[in-house]
């Protein structure tokens, strides 16, 4: 089978970064074109694109005049689906266009701004793909981190969850992927890079322990990252147990893992490497496995081309997992809004 012909939409850091090199690297892809908002943008991203390959991709923008707008690139009958990387604020009106046009789309996360806005572009979505037959997609690359997927295992064989912490702290020195505008929105920057840490929770929990409702503090320290930029939050499962969400980007103090205790051991995941540990005290034993280095994108990628090619999409990309995700995290900041009252959680999907 021919590789499906895809558009880049989008300029930014994380483009040039991880999107550009997911297309070229899955041979079931063939990049036909490149849009961003400015033609240096595009033509900044194009010169990434190894050898003589380069040439064969065009070109669009929004100041680059006549037949290259976006509207242009959803005219072309080789290109079957876009990958899009926009300001979060922006990005639902570019979806449902590219929908209504027939093409397949993967957006990247969160898939909204809030909730209310995320449902809506479900609905829409939906009413769209019955008329074009065209998919929406979200791209949460932590879904696809073999340390979470292989983490979430070693849960199940533990027995019942009894407790766990997420801990996530880093000093964001410049903001960077376009999250400078992100103080337009509610969360800033937490928003952004929130969602990964509550899609991996939501990952190595599972349905069983879904989150039921959330108290949270919430705080500015640093004055480049508003509107905040920390969270310390309990969160209450359906199975009637609590954790710790800890996460910020204004802290002098450095921490990245998953901590899940269970009856009969423990797991703790950073992405890269899975500690479990099996029974407790002296008579415990520890295994530790460790993963290639991957931040999931290729793999979200290359699922996201399957799902093209079989007509079947990912239902590890569906928009209502995303939604979910938003929601814990919204949830987490509303609280700290109010001051710590208690947020309870509706939509806490699973596939």
């Amino acid at each position: 089978m021919a590789p499906s012909g895809v558009a880049i939409i989008g300029g930014g850091i994380f483009v040039k970064e991880e999107h550009l090199p997911a297309v070229l690297a899955c041979p079931q892809l063939s990049l036909k074109a490149i849009w961003s908002r400015s033609l240096k943008s595009a033509q900044d991203t194009a010169k990434l694109i190894p050898g003589d390959a380069s040439t064969s991709v065009d070109l669009y923008s929004s100041d680059s005049g006549d037949g290259r707008s976006f509207d242009d690139v959803l005219k072309r009958a080789d290109i079957t689906g876009l990958i899009m990387a926009l300001p979060i604020t922006e990005q639902p009106a570019y979806i449902e266009k590219a929908l209504a046009a027939g093409k397949h789309v993967l957006a990247e996360k969160p898939i909204a701004k809030d909730v209310e806005t995320a449902k809506q572009l479900i609905a829409k979505s939906q009413k769209l793909s019955v008329e074009t037959k065209a998919s929406l997609s979200i791209a949460e690359n932590f879904r696809f981190i073999q340390g979470y997927t292989y983490g979430a295992e070693q849960i199940k064989q533990l027995g019942k969850v009894t407790g766990f912490v997420v801990r996530y702290a880093d000093r964001q020195q410049i903001p960077q992927y376009g999250m400078a505008g992100q103080a337009r929105v509610p969360g800033g920057m937490l928003l952004d890079a929130g969602v990964h840490f509550t899609s991996a929770l939501r990952k190595l929990l599972g349905p069983e322990n879904a989150v039921d409702s959330v108290i949270a503090q919430t705080s500015l320290i640093q004055s480049y990252l508003p509107p905040v930029d920390s969270i310390n939050a309990v969160l209450k499962t359906k199975s009637n147990i609590v954790g710790s969400f800890i996460f910020s980007v204004g802290t002098t103090l450095s921490a990245f893992d998953f901590l899940i205790a269970c009856e009969k051991g423990s797991v703790q995941a950073e992405g890269g490497k899975v500690v479990t540990t099996r029974g407790a005290g002296q008579n415990a034993s520890r295994e530790e496995k460790v993963f290639e280095k991957s931040n999931g994108v290729k793999e979200e990628v290359s699922a996201w081309a399957e799902s093209m090619a079989s007509g079947t999409p990912n239902p590890q990309q569906a928009p209502e997992m995303a939604l979910a995700d938003l929601e814990l995290l919204e949830g987490m900041l509303t609280s700290g809004d109010k001051e710590g009252e208690r947020q309870k959680l509706e939509l806490q999907h699973y596939v």
